[in-house]
């Protein structure tokens, strides 16, 4: 025993086999070199930091409003409230000048009149004389259309107001008041929405201040904007130049304002991923200072994380280079510390391995240095789907796709289809050819031996589903009682890594022996059942080794001296299922008891007390054992582990089962579809045939069963086989890595 755990110390170390060794390090930073130093360890991607300051909200955090990025926001700011302004400016000249031209023809004395003027208004439009301040105009009071005490208010409002508009003014006036609209000339655009309104300009005839106050309340309440129009020519004349000069000055202006601030968002879109992820890597920096403690008196950042031993002196370098790219005068504090909990889990993996070890860690992270089923699963997972999958020349055709995929190919030609076509005629001509040249022996036909997969002779033949049922369904259990030693092997590693014997003794041994004196005894069954050539019945010499050991075995009898081995088997299953349940339980209270009276306590060693099989243990309470949750705990595993070793074997019959279908379906399309149609004397036949035979083939042969395969393969090695080893509770290392730091990482 010695001898083989001296050979097993001196076997290299597999990088893949125990997660990275890690260490708990301290950081103490100068707050001048603070910033540059947590950038360099993100560049550097090997220090997982701890949250310190976990009781406190993001708002007390000391460094939550260091991050401002104000410039460009602040400049389209402000470019956008300026051209909102003198849009709305301009749309009140505009509104003005609308209400200026259509007001006056309800205003003159006759519609000459009012022609005239607006053709006046209209010939005056671009007019160039200087601008005169108009805003007082926008402010002054209305004034009386003439002497008899006839007042009246003019303005815009939205078409789909009018209606609504002029009814609330009749009942409000009590039908004192004469409404004159129309339809203003030129649509309005909205500063908001960007959308073009429609717009009415009205005049409201009244008489009386009391009426007037109703009335310009009512044009407050449906956001009509009134607009002062004189009742003498030669003012509105003047007004209208004005007007026009400024909406033309407006109209430079706008142009402007639109080209720089577009000019602008340019500039801004050329360089924006750029600054994004500037912002996020600036982001992610402060965050993480916001987990250090912020020491006040020494003026200096206090900080912990987890880190690979092996990244040690390069995160040495990173800090030093730190200190005096910030010239600062005090240097940062790097030390080891002593760990309580437990590190995180870290494995180094490249991108062939990365994808294996994703599919073990979908089930659950490796506890640290426990051992790892993604070394397995890189040979495993791809075998046992090929078992399943059950079709080399379909496994072709999946590893073309993985091809193609890989290299980014999805080019697609009409020669891809024709050279289909050939190679399938090229196959039929084969198998006639073959069948033609196949000897015979009276009714049945035979060749050599096939060089590879299933000899032909059993195609077509009546036997040849039973012999194929039966092939791989021994197949399965050989491959799948293999599988669940190797589980229970890699059980030992684990415990001899941990130093924990209790395990080896009373937990690795019992369970090899109780499932090999079963399933590992009707393996080596299968196996001299094939090198011999018997007809023995296996299922009648194991249901009969539980219910009549000592009956001789008759025709099923493999080897000599075969009864006596199935006794003694049968014992030793027995014997090893007390031999997991009671020892441990015990064991461990009086290792307890004897620790502390301590007089075993330097003898001891901690990993002797799994936290997982003993959850109250001394080394979480060191005053309470509670041997009754032990034991139960204990019970429960070995009657797990029983009724697994029978359910886990049979599950593995999943490995025969899928295969079987997806031979089964293989052959129905190829002889009921594609052979039918190649029978036919007709392109148009063969072509249907063709198509519907590659549509099954790409859609259910390959695609459909490529998931079933996938899935079971899956189940396989999460259930059936990870259980008898892993864990799988523990969490992953998480470096603040600018590398891992994504578009949605906000």
């Amino acid at each position: 025993m010695e001898r083989i755990e001296k050979f097993l110390d001196n076997l290299p170390s597999m990088d893949l086999m125990r997660s990275e060794k890690m260490t708990l390090v301290q950081l103490i930073i100068p707050v001048e070199s603070a910033h540059r130093a947590i950038s360099y360890l993100g560049e550097l991607g090997f220090l997982q930091f701890r949250d310190l300051n976990s009781e406190k909200s993001p708002f007390q955090r000391t460094f939550v409003n260091q991050m401002q990025l104000a410039e460009h926001e602040h400049e389209l700011i402000e470019m956008n409230a300026n051209s909102e302004k003198l849009r709305q400016t301009y749309n009140e000249l505009l509104e003005f000048k609308l209400v200026l031209q259509k007001a006056c023809g309800f205003l003159l004395p006759s519609s000459d009149h009012a022609g005239a003027a607006e053709r006046e208004l209209s010939e005056n439009v671009f007019s160039n004389n200087d601008y005169v301040e108009t805003s007082s105009l926008l402010e002054q009071e209305m004034r009386p259309a003439d002497q008899s005490g006839l007042r009246f208010v003019s303005g815009i409002i939205c078409k789909s107001k009018a209606l609504r508009f002029e009814r609330m003014l009749f009942r409000a006036t009590r039908g004192n008041m004469l409404f004159n609209q129309a339809p203003a000339v030129e649509e309005i655009m909205d500063p908001l929405t960007g959308e073009m309104v429609e717009k009415t300009v009205f005049v409201v005839h009244f008489s009386g201040e009391q009426a007037r106050t109703k009335i310009l309340k009512i044009c407050e309440a449906f956001a009509a904007n009134c607009y002062p129009v004189p009742d003498d020519i030669t003012k509105q004349r003047q007004i209208t130049r004005e007007v026009s000069s400024h909406l033309s000055d407006l109209e430079t202006t706008l142009d402007t304002g639109i080209r720089h601030r577009n000019k602008a968002l340019t500039s801004i879109g050329y360089h924006l991923t750029q600054w994004m992820g500037m912002v996020r890597r600036e982001k992610a920096v402060y965050d993480t200072l916001n987990m250090l403690n912020f020491d006040v008196t020494k003026k200096c950042l206090v900080g912990e994380g987890w880190c690979p031993v092996f990244a040690k002196v390069q995160i040495q370098e990173a800090l030093q280079r730190a200190t005096f790219d910030s010239n600062s005068q005090l240097g940062i504090i790097f030390h080891v510390m002593d760990a309580v909990e437990s590190p995180p889990t870290y494995f180094r993996t490249n991108h062939f391995t990365n994808a294996y070890q994703e599919i073990v860690d979908a089930y659950g992270v490796a506890r640290y240095q426990e051992a790892n089923p993604a070394v397995y699963t890189v040979v495993t997972f791809p075998f046992l789907f090929a078992v399943m999958f059950g079709d080399w020349g379909h496994g072709i055709c999946l590893l073309l796709g993985a091809l193609v995929l890989i290299s980014r190919e999805s080019r697609l030609s009409t020669q891809a289809c024709l050279q289909t076509y050939l190679s399938l005629e090229a196959l039929w001509k084969c198998y006639l050819e073959g069948a033609i040249d196949a000897q015979t022996a009276g009714l049945i036909k035979f060749r050599d031996p096939y060089p590879f997969g299933v000899d032909p002779s059993w195609r077509g033949s009546r036997s040849e589903l039973p012999f194929l049922n039966s092939l791989k369904m021994k197949m399965s259990i050989l491959l799948g009682v293999a599988q669940m030693n190797l589980g229970i092997i890699l059980s030992y590693f684990n415990a001899r890594f941990f130093r924990n014997s209790l395990d080896i003794r009373f937990q690795f041994v019992p369970q090899m022996i109780f499932l090999n004196s079963l399933f590992g005894y009707l393996s080596l069954l299968v196996i001299i059942k094939w090198c011999t050539g018997s007809q023995a019945d296996l299922y009648h010499v194991m249901i009969y080794m539980f219910l009549s050991p000592t009956d001789d075995l008759g025709d099923n009898e493999l080897f000599w001296g075969q009864r006596a081995l199935q006794i003694l088997l049968l014992l030793l299953a027995l014997v090893a299922v007390p031999w997991m349940l009671f020892p441990k339980p015990f064991i461990l209270k009086k290792l307890h008891s004897e620790r502390f009276q301590g007089r075993t306590y330097g003898l001891l060693g901690t990993s002797e007390f799994d936290l997982d099989v003993e959850p109250d243990s001394a080394r979480q309470h060191h005053e309470e054992f509670n041997f009754s949750e032990v034991f139960v705990h204990q019970m429960i595993h070995s009657i797990e582990f029983v009724l697994g070793a029978v359910s886990n074997t049979a599950s593995y019959l999943r490995l025969w089962a899928l295969s079987l279908a997806h031979s089964e379906l293989s052959t129905v399309f190829y002889e009921k579809v594609l052979l039918l149609a190649w029978g036919y004397d007709s392109f148009i036949i063969r072509l249907i045939g063709l198509a519907v035979f590659a549509f099954a083939t790409a859609f259910i042969l390959l695609m459909m069963e490529t998931l079933s395969a996938f899935l079971h393969a899956l189940r396989l090695h999460w259930v059936e086989f990870q259980n008898k080893f892993y864990h799988g509770d523990g969490y992953k290392f998480k470096p603040f890595s600018f590398a891992l730091i994504t578009e949605h990482d906000d």
